[in-house]
């Protein structure tokens, strides 16, 4: 006879397919799906979130987890067992605060609003998605007024944020990135006085679409995942999702006159789809399979992408294969030109092809506004004019059109409000990280230099990943860096790294 923890277990185990099912659903909507589908898969999506929803809010589960509780109770903290149980249970806690018509309204609107944004952002059209967007951020509001009262949460974004980064406050990423943002500005001003140009030519010109997939493709291949767990496919906006942590669907875009994004923005997503597959096989098909939270999973794309893929030694190792790919781009470029082109600093417009440094200000422009929609200190229709505002005082640059700013990202589209200041975060803790881990792998930089990644990959395997959600995500980072947040690390490397390209 199975125990009240094995029932726990199985109930879980269907919430979560759900959940994955809708995944897959979703990845097939920005990949594959006919543009016709649109209106009949954002009514299937929002099926699937309300069946999801109304089993994870049932009483038989509350049922469950308090017998469950008793089952676990001299079981150690960090138990799967014990976690299991725990995490469920905020879980179901924040779920029973949410009606199921409501998450269901969210995610059809949000599946129009994301097809809808293809086209108004391809012609820069932010007074036609603006009926979606207020519809969407409507629906955004009415769900955190759900949890007016909700312990821990004092502010109106609070709710949304938590989503995504369980346990943090407002106050608190405010905190940290205001830090971050006084931070980086100064560094860049620095940058700016410096003398003379690093030049980036050599990533701009004329290259070919077929060997930029080949790229992709071996470069994903050359990271320490599994062989047979991923596919790789175009799309408008980068993402990658994992239907099972052997069923990652990674995805890119590929610009003609651009190699950068087919080559880091592979790597940021393979940083993604390397986290899911080192999740431990026993917190499969649970609450439990994933990482602590958004930050964290960003923190290895962005550790991958920069700390790694804009590195010299892996930049060294990759030159050669550049030649022979694309040879008229890089015939004449060195190891030391394309690590300094990789690693240029320079206010641009577009997130996703901005420098590890200024990105951070793009982060701050977001997060802000974000803030100040759900203070009801802006209104939709006012985002534009707050966008350019917010871009000339930060970046120090005009914005000439809507699809260059306040449409460039899918995340409102898609409702994600709450999303965009894990990317800052996943920055910070990944370069504390970064600190602990070439502390303990001295031989780190020789063994990329080697085309040896697997050292790196099952480092993080083993400190970090296959630990999934088991902890909250001030708890994890606690166990693996010994302290809570701290932007000095990243304010440090940020530095070193300038220091050493532009001599500042």
């Amino acid at each position: 006879m199975g125990t009240k923890l094995d029932e726990l277990r199985a109930r879980l185990a269907e919430i979560s397919d759900l959940g994955r099912a809708r995944a897959l659903l979703d990845w097939d909507q920005r990949t594959q799906m006919p543009a016709a589908g649109a209106e009949t898969r954002a009514e299937q999506l929002a099926t699937l979130a309300q069946i999801r929803h109304r089993r994870l809010i049932a009483d038989e589960l509350g049922a469950l987890l308090d017998a469950a509780a008793a089952e676990v109770d001299a079981e150690p903290y960090d138990s799967v067992e014990a976690s299991l149980v725990r995490v469920a249970r905020r879980e179901w806690e924040k779920a029973r605060r949410v009606p199921a018509e409501l998450r269901a309204e969210i995610t059809r609107v949000a599946s129009l609003a994301e097809h809808a944004w293809v086209g108004f952002r391809e012609h820069s059209d932010f007074a036609g998605f603006l009926p979606h967007l207020e519809r969407i951020i409507e629906l955004r509001r009415r769900y955190a007024e759900c949890f007016d009262g909700f312990e821990g949460f004092e502010h109106a974004y609070d709710p949304l944020l938590d989503d995504f980064e369980p346990g943090m406050t407002t106050a608190e990423v405010h905190a940290v990135l205001a830090e971050l943002r006084d931070g980086v500005r100064p560094l860049v001003a620095e940058v700016a006085a410096q003398p003379g140009s690093v030049d980036d030519f050599c990533l701009y010109g004329e290259f070919d679409l077929d060997a930029q997939q080949t790229l992709a493709r071996e470069v994903v291949a050359g990271l320490p995942l599994q062989a047979d767990a991923w596919r790789l496919d175009p799309t408008v906006h980068p993402f990658a999702t994992a239907i099972s942590p052997v069923d990652i669907r990674i995805t890119t875009r590929f610009d003609p006159g651009y190699l950068g994004t087919a080559l880091w923005s592979v790597i940021h997503e393979a940083g993604h789809a390397l986290y899911e597959n080192g999740l431990a096989r026993e917190l499969w098909r649970s609450p439990l399979c994933s990482p602590p939270s958004l930050a964290f999973h960003e923190s290895q794309s962005r550790m991958w992408e920069i700390w790694v893929g804009r590195g010299r030694p892996y930049l060294e190792r990759l030159l050669p294969r550049l030649r022979e790919l694309f040879g008229e781009n890089f015939g004449a470029v060195g190891a030391e030109d394309l690590y300094r082109a990789a690693n240029r600093i320079e206010p641009s417009l577009i997130r996703v092809e901005a420098d590890q440094v200024t990105y951070n200000l793009h982060i701050a422009i977001r997060f802000e506004l974000e803030v100040e929609l759900f203070e009801g200190r802006l209104e939709p229709a006012e985002l534009p004019e707050a966008w350019s505002s917010r871009t000339a005082e930060y970046l120090g640059l005009e914005v000439p059109d809507d699809a260059s700013g306040v449409l460039q990202d899918v995340h409102w589209a898609g409702g994600a409000f709450g999303y965009f200041p894990t990317y800052s975060l996943g920055n910070v803790i990944a370069a504390q990280i970064w600190d602990v881990a070439t502390g303990e792998l001295p031989e780190l930089e020789s063994q990329i230099s080697a085309g040896e990644l697997a050292p790196l990959g099952d480092w993080l395997r083993d400190r970090l990943y296959r630990h999934g959600a088991k902890l909250m995500p001030k708890e994890m980072l606690e166990k693996l860096v010994g302290g809570p947040i701290d932007v000095a690390p990243y304010l440090r490397q940020l530095r070193e790294r300038a220091a050493e390209i532009y001599g500042i």
